[in-house]
């Protein structure tokens, strides 16, 4: 991480839940949005390279989702687990506004 984003949020670096965390928002973005445009594809074509990339972005979000969980960060199972893990992650980001603001 830059310097200063650093300073900003006194964060000595990204860890790797937060990484994590942003892949796993980004994929399930994706797969939204694929899927959205797989309905509205006008050929079979289209709708072919549409299912493939659907395909593998499914693909990414279960292993980042495997990842997540063997690691701790994500608790899909667990609803008291992974409600602490959010509050703690709330927490933190409140603690950094009132830190910096």
């Amino acid at each position: 991480m830059n310097t200063i984003i650093e300073n900003v949020t006194g964060m000595a670096g990204m860890t790797d839940q937060v990484v994590a965390t942003d892949m796993l928002i980004a994929a399930k973005s994706g797969i939204k949005d694929l899927a959205t445009a797989l309905t509205e594809a006008a050929t079979p074509e289209v709708r072919t390279v549409l299912r493939n990339h659907l395909d593998t972005a499914i693909q990414a979000h279960e292993q980042l989702t495997a990842y997540m969980m063997k690691n701790g960060y994500y608790h899909p199972y667990n609803l008291q687990e992974q409600l602490q893990i959010d509050m703690n992650n709330a927490n933190t980001a409140l603690n950094m506004v009132q830190r910096n603001g």
